[in-house]
């Protein structure tokens, strides 16, 4: 039978094809100089359009091409505002830097970020971290809303991506719900003005093999509208015994002009990820004396049985209509989604002095969940006080609905006990499992009215001030909540102010502040199985932020401190292997520093540096599993002594850790890779993960896991 990720990609593929072949000819010659076409240029000054009209006045350009050519993240504020001048720290990892070392899992490539930790604490599930607390809010174009526990099942092919956009402390314009840790927005692949992609494979230890495919086709002669078609898989095993991942991937995107105003995009992305023998929970390196143990770094404690697989469907549609004098107003729906299906062992206990004690829970699980997001918002510039601003308003509305099944075993078949660790692939005889039934769903709704105004106040001083009014209504559980007596919570209604100033001290330097409050529901539960209160808290920021070298590189410097009330904090485990929470008044403090662009015109660098305070409510440190100082720092160059010839490295040092099943003294790992540029449209690339063959634990938050040792990989790549 044809897999429906090909049959997607071919029937995309053909409509593609659809396009007229003079279209690449046409937007080349659209995006030439003016005079070179024989128009005429000029401004329309009430609204802001750039229009090129032939001699007989009819319309040459069109309004989406341009919209394509360039095209302005909204991310940050929601205001065109760039990163410089946003009044707060926002770090990029671009789609150039994710090729050249790699990286083609979101995880893997948010550790190049500056201020952000990446805690794998399963194969399949992650939490990160930013300036002490875990980031719960993860969006897609800006759009989204938090999720639960701030735990990521499984990684996003990058290659679906332009860049990744990290915006550090609180940020309330985006959802006015959060916490003051940051915000992760994946900005996706859009169509372009010209044919051509790339395609690419993959070769890499422990038998990994990975094909890509990028092809952009402008579907119309006159370029209004376009297609772009990006399609992944990859198939590999890993230095953990048993553990093989496969992953398919498929984002298909139209775009296109309707009438003299609108844009419409629409686009769907289908993902299938499978993984075989997959750890659920972690390493048990603590023995029962306190000593911590060390296992080779394959070691696992999943068996042969198990797997966790995946599935996702989502699609958006996007309108845009240019109104008069410079406004313009915004329609988006995004739909998502996603099926889970698990048989997993956990693997529990204390260790004794042979390495035994451990017993097995096995589990089978099949989950659902639902995301509806509507955004419809307007944003122009208006005259006041003899200046010019800018202005966004606008209103949501997103629905999360999730479900969970599970299969029951018989008793005489739960919590057996294991052999001494590591054990192998039969360590655990799989259970004779029951009928499917029901265990738990829930719901919750998040309504937002918004509305923010970039002034400027002088020609150096400007300031932008915004305002959430959301209601957020829930029931049911959590996607791993335990409560049993609490599955109604009250609606809960909160507005948040958010402000910030930015002032140009010269062209060239800019000094800010923000401040903005922030709350969040909590999806964890106390040692009654009761839902703890939302956290309420606030978030304040000064920084200077400044280029060099002709404005090809930035620098930032911030200094941050934010005060939860009432978050929740592991207090132990129940009886029946559930986690409980208790709220703690936490604050955070410290400073970031980050340089980031071209030193030259063949290297650029980015360098990071965050040091961190976490204090309790007792005034003494907390989460100690949080490193308080990370050292990032990222180098590529063209080497003009041999042409086609491009060597990077990047590195990350972390200080030491310390959790409640491990510690991790002080590490640093560095990756690296070569490329060369066969010929116009050939390049062969090596990349060397792991440079120095470091032995660490890669997160320690809620278990461990082994990183990977040193490994390599080769990839060619052709352009369309």
């Amino acid at each position: 039978m044809t897999h429906p990720f090909l049959m997607t990609a071919c029937a995309f593929a053909a409509c593609v094809a659809l396009g007229d072949a003079r279209a690449q000819e046409v937007a080349a010659a659209a995006a030439a100089p003016a005079d070179a076409q024989g128009t005429t240029q000029g401004t329309n000054q009430a609204d802001g359009r750039a229009d090129a009209r032939t001699t007989d006045g009819t319309l040459d350009r069109i309004f989406v091409k341009g919209k394509r050519e360039t095209r302005v993240s909204k991310g940050a504020t929601g205001l065109p505002i760039a990163i410089k001048d946003t009044p707060q720290s926002i770090s990029t990892i671009e789609q150039e830097d994710m090729a050249n070392f790699g990286l083609t899992g979101s995880n893997n490539a948010l550790r190049l970020a500056t201020g952000i930790n990446v805690d794998q604490y399963e194969t399949n599930r992650a939490t990160f971290n930013s300036r002490g607390f875990e980031v719960q809010l993860t969006q897609i174009d800006g759009v989204g809303m938090t999720n639960d526990w701030g735990t990521v099942v499984g990684q996003q092919d990058t290659f679906l991506f332009e860049r990744i956009e990290l915006i550090r402390g609180a940020n309330g314009l985006l959802t006015g719900v959060g916490n003051s840790s940051g915000t992760i927005n994946y900005i996706r692949k859009r169509p372009k003005n010209v044919d051509g992609g790339e395609v690419n494979v993959t070769y890499g230890q422990w038998g990994q093999l990975r094909g890509a495919l990028d092809y952009n086709k402008v579907l119309t002669e006159d370029g209004s509208w376009a297609g772009r078609l990006v399609v992944t898989h990859e198939d590999k095993d890993s230095y953990l015994r048993a553990l093989n991942d496969k992953r398919s991937t498929v984002y298909g995107v139209v775009e296109g002009q309707v009438g003299d105003d609108g844009t419409l995009t629409f686009g769907v992305t289908l993902n299938d990820s499978k993984q075989h023998s997959p750890m659920w929970g972690s390493l048990i390196l603590k023995r029962a004396d306190g000593t911590q143990v060390e296992f080779d770094q394959s070691a696992s404690t999943s068996v042969d049985w198990t797997y966790w697989n995946t599935k996702s469907q989502s699609a958006f549609i996007e309108y845009t209509h240019r109104l008069a004098q410079g406004w313009e107003a915004k329609a988006t729906y995004n739909y998502r989604h996603g099926e889970e299906a698990t048989k997993l062992l956990y693997a529990y206990g204390t260790l004794n002095a042979d390495n035994t004690g451990l017993l097995g829970w096995p589990y089978h699980s099949a989950s659902s969940t639902n995301n509806r997001l509507f955004d419809l918002n307007v944003n122009g510039e208006y005259n006041a006080f003899g200046r010019k601003h800018t202005v966004l308003f606008g209103v949501s509305r997103s629905t999360q609905t999730t479900s969970t099944d599970i299969y029951s075993a018989p008793t005489d078949q739960m919590y057996l006990p294991l052999p001494a660790f590591p054990y192998g692939g039969d360590a655990y005889t799989e259970p004779t499992w029951g009928a499917r039934t029901f265990d738990r769903s829930g719901e919750q709704t998040l309504t937002r009215a918004y509305a923010v105004t970039h002034l400027s106040l002088t020609n150096e001083l400007k300031a932008i001030v915004g305002l959430n009014a959301v209601k957020l209504q829930r029931e049911g559980s959590s996607a791993y909540g335990s409560a049993t007596n609490a599955t109604n919570y009250p609606d809960t209604k909160k507005t948040t102010p958010y402000a910030g100033l930015t002032y140009d001290f010269t062209p060239d330097v800019l000094g800010y502040v923000s401040y903005s409050t922030i709350f969040q529901n909590q999806d964890q539960t106390d040692a009654n199985k009761n839902y703890l209160d939302p956290m309420k808290g606030k978030n304040a920021e000064v920084g200077v932020k400044a280029d060099w070298l002709n404005k090809s590189l930035l620098t930032t410097f911030a200094v941050f401190t934010s005060e939860q009330k009432g978050l929740a904090t592991l207090g132990g485990v129940l009886a029946d292997q559930t986690y409980w929470y208790e709220p703690k008044d936490v604050k955070s403090k410290g400073f970031e520093f980050e340089a980031t662009g071209r030193i030259n015109k063949d290297s650029k660098i980015t360098v990071g540096y965050t040091r961190l305070i976490l204090t309790g409510p007792d005034g003494n440190s907390i989460y100690d599993w949080v490193p308080r100082t990370t050292i990032n720092a990222v180098y590529d160059t063209r080497v003009p002594m041999v042409k086609g010839l491009h060597l990077g490295v990047a590195a990350r040092w972390q200080s030491e850790v310390v959790g409640p099943n491990a510690s991790q003294g002080a590490y640093l790992v560095a990756n690296a890779f070569a490329s060369y540029d066969i010929n116009d449209k050939t390049s062969v690339r090596l990349n060397v993960d792991n440079l120095l063959d470091k032995k660490y634990l890669g997160g320690i938050a809620y278990g461990a896991i082994y990183g990977a040792p040193r490994n390599a990989a080769v990839t060619l790549s052709y352009k369309l």
